[in-house]
């Protein structure tokens, strides 16, 4: 199997997956044991994945836009989580299906998406000040209400997620599939930046 094939399959099952890992994601955000730092960008990943409105628009092609999500939830678990502390630690080695292989993983991924990974990465730093509902990710950490309302919206996503192995066999069948939607957006995104310079400089 080459390269490509493999990254196939690898998005194809992170898709699949991603009702899961976010479930993975709300158990970091509500785990006193680890950093509040940890926890606020493990809150951010929940809100990327819930909120319609993300980076990448979700709703477009149902199933293939959400590459985005599985891959941010990936990237962003792994940089919070890469600390040395014995509950970062244990956290990593209770969720062995998403954490023991994500290293090759994702350099797979950084092989096959080119410039496009680093792209998704830089938008973690955003993530600990994701607004969703018009509260920042930290206050569904020390708002019981807000925190309450949050996993809710989970569980309708995980409950009405429209991706399944068949679903993802037919939708994802080359890596361009996936490439092309993020491509998009990268593109949109650095137009509107040289808009808002040209702006400024006018």
């Amino acid at each position: 199997m080459n390269n490509e094939s493999k990254f196939i399959e690898l998005v194809r099952s992170w898709l699949v997956s991603l009702p899961q890992d976010l479930k993975i994601a709300f158990d970091a955000m509500d785990d006193e044991n680890l950093p509040r730092e940890v926890r606020e960008v493990a809150t951010g990943v929940a809100i990327y994945v819930v909120s319609p409105n993300d980076f990448i628009a979700d709703r477009n092609d149902t199933i293939v836009s959400y590459a985005d999500d599985a891959l941010i939830l990936r990237l962003a678990l792994q940089k919070a989580l890469d600390g040395n502390g014995e509950d970062e630690q244990a956290f990593r080695d209770r969720y062995p299906e998403l954490f023991a292989d994500l290293e090759a993983s994702l350099a797979l991924c950084r092989q096959i998406m080119g410039d496009l990974l680093p792209w998704l990465e830089s938008k973690l730093t955003g993530l600990r000040t994701m607004e969703y509902k018009g509260k920042k990710a930290p206050l569904y950490l020390d708002n019981e209400e807000a925190r309450e309302t949050l996993f809710d919206d989970g569980l309708v996503f995980r409950t009405d997620y429209p991706v399944d192995e068949k679903t993802i066999a037919d939708k994802l069948k080359k890596a361009a599939t996936v490439m092309e939607v993020m491509k998009r957006r990268k593109a949109e995104e650095a137009r509107a930046k040289g808009l808002a310079a040209s702006r400024v400089k006018s």
